[in-house]
């Protein structure tokens, strides 16, 4: 087929988008390879992701762009543990300025024993990505693959950038760096871990996406996992994180598909509520870090340390930990206050680190200042 020829049919694919038309798995796959693979123009790919995203993404098309990333686009990395590994990622899109949560939470949830396997990306929809932090921490965000399985494997946590041509070899880093909106990529390619943990706990920016993302971590073959929606004090906006603003509605499911859903009010396990303007990010990456550290030693503000040991909870409930989500907040938080946490985040940086002693001296320096 000439170029013009599959120009023209890629356009009418994306005309059956906008009239609201689903495609099978594997004809998403097809059509998001030709996007990674660059085969179409600039317009006709941002076209592409801007109509599927305008049209509301199917369970089968958000495998198939899963596919492509994965298949097409994803070293393939493999540690060796005697435990599974676990990730813990939100869609980002949502309605509620926070900072940075779910990075913090994986670093409590390691300090507590759990093997986390973080992929990330610098900021998008956000003031400072899950990369960004993590490198102003002193965290090395662009190592070789084989110095982050080393971390995953002697510390119990590293971290995949998805902006590097190290881990994504093919079209990611180009394409995230280019887009400022919200599209499948926030789901499929945020799931294209190269350790392919097979659990996880994954915030979505809306309810009407829990049954769908749980189906999808399903079928790309996650043994068990949480989906999380929280809301915020006003009972409307929501995060792609657990809440203590407001109520939080979650969907488990295991290996045979069984769907569990549910949901509770930070209140029952006493939490405190919090307002959303507790938990607001801060405009530099720096105020940003030394507040991170601040929380993980227990000296934040409590609403802050209150929704990061929520966020632990989801992930040592998954991971049977404790068998009660409230005895799962209670363990975070002593994790938190016992130092652990800080602890964990210098093993971390020593590790997955070119220049270990040059990461050392940062998060020292940090660590100074507060």
């Amino acid at each position: 087929m000439s170029k013009l020829a599959a120009g023209k049919e890629f356009g009418q694919n994306i005309s059956r988008l906008i009239a609201g038309n689903n495609f099978r798995r594997a004809e998403m796959e097809e059509l998001f390879s030709q996007v990674l693979l660059d085969q179409q123009s600039e317009m006709q790919q941002g076209a592409f992701l801007a109509a599927l995203k305008a049209k509301g993404e199917t369970v089968e098309e958000i495998a198939g762009s899963w596919d492509a990333i994965y298949n097409l686009d994803t070293i393939k990395l493999s540690p060796q543990l005697k435990q599974p590994l676990v990730e813990n990622c939100g869609t980002g899109m949502d309605k509620v300025n926070t900072f940075n949560i779910s990075t913090s939470a994986s670093i409590v949830a390691a300090a507590a024993g759990v093997a986390m396997a973080r992929h990330g990306s610098r900021a998008i929809s956000s003031n400072c990505g899950t990369i960004d932090i993590l490198e102003e921490l002193g965290v090395g965000v662009e190592c070789p693959p084989e110095l982050i399985v080393k971390s995953i494997e002697e510390v119990g946590i590293g971290v995949l950038n998805g902006m590097d041509s190290k881990i994504h070899p093919t079209a990611l880093g180009r394409i995230l760096a280019k887009i400022s909106f919200g599209s499948t990529l926030n789901i499929a390619a945020s799931l294209a871990n190269p350790v392919y943990p097979k659990y996880g706990v994954r915030g979505v920016y809306s309810r009407d996406l829990l049954i769908p993302v749980a189906k999808v971590m399903h079928k790309i073959g996650y043994k068990k996992a949480i989906v999380v929606h929280g809301l915020a004090e006003d009972g409307i906006s929501g995060m792609d994180e657990a809440s203590t603003l407001g109520r939080n509605y979650l969907v488990e499911i295991d290996e045979s598909a069984q769907l569990k859903e549910y949901s509770f009010d930070p209140s029952s396990l006493g939490i405190e509520k919090a307002s959303s303007k507790d938990i607001l990010p801060f405009k530099d990456r720096e105020s940003e870090a030394l507040e991170l550290l601040r929380n993980l030693k227990g000296k934040g503000k409590k609403a802050r340390v209150d929704i990061i040991a929520l966020n632990t909870a989801l992930i040592l409930y998954l991971m049977d930990y404790h068998n009660q989500l409230q005895s799962s907040y209670q363990a975070a938080q002593e994790i938190i206050n016992s130092g652990k946490a800080i602890a964990k985040l210098k093993e971390w940086v020593q590790v997955q680190n070119t220049k270990p002693g040059e990461g050392l001296n940062k998060l020292e320096g940090l660590l100074a200042k507060i």
